[in-house]
């Protein structure tokens, strides 16, 4: 991966440049990040890492991703040991919201290659709609609305969260 500053992802071997994300992506990414840190320090049950914090999900040919938030449980950071540099594996929950210029298919070709990983759930947050979409398989999937509670328990255990305290 190169080391120009610019926002690059590997997806299977093929280098993909990422636009800059808006201040309302950034606003809710770290809203998120905030929720599952505080989550995470009143459990001991894991660590949340930030955004842009990569993850190796392939080799021949390499996949390397990199999520808006995401919580690695207590058991698996453990596995993987002290790791300087990319994740070797999937979060157990990886977080991505949703940019203006992302197409529903890169948003459903992300959830899928988290999964498809080892990811238990992947949390896809949308401003501009209000919603949250839970993807826990191919064809497994949910859409909450801001009313709604999202229960992250398979992928965060104990964490749950009202959709526009996302926004918030």
């Amino acid at each position: 991966m190169p080391d120009d500053g610019v926002r690059h992802e590997l997806v299977r071997g093929e280098l993909r440049t990422l636009t800059k994300p808006g201040l309302e992506h950034g606003r809710v990414a770290a809203n998120i990040g905030i929720l599952l840190g505080v989550h995470a320090r009143q459990t001991g049950g894991g660590m949340t890492v930030a955004a842009e914090t990569g993850f190796l999900l392939a080799r021949a040919p390499d996949t390397v991703r990199a999520p808006d938030a995401a919580f690695i449980s207590k058991e698996r950071a453990d596995q993987a040991g002290r790791t300087v540099k990319y994740f070797p594996g999937a979060p157990d929950l990886a977080v991505e919201v949703v940019s203006p210029s992302d197409t529903f298919h890169e948003v459903q070709e992300k959830a899928l290659d988290w999964l498809a990983a080892g990811a238990t759930a992947v949390l896809v947050i949308d401003s501009a709609k209000q919603t949250a979409t839970v993807y826990r398989g191919k064809s497994d999937l949910h859409v909450y609305s801001a009313d709604e509670i999202v229960d992250l328990g398979d992928a965060v255990p104990g964490f749950a969260v009202k959709v526009a305290e996302l926004f918030a």
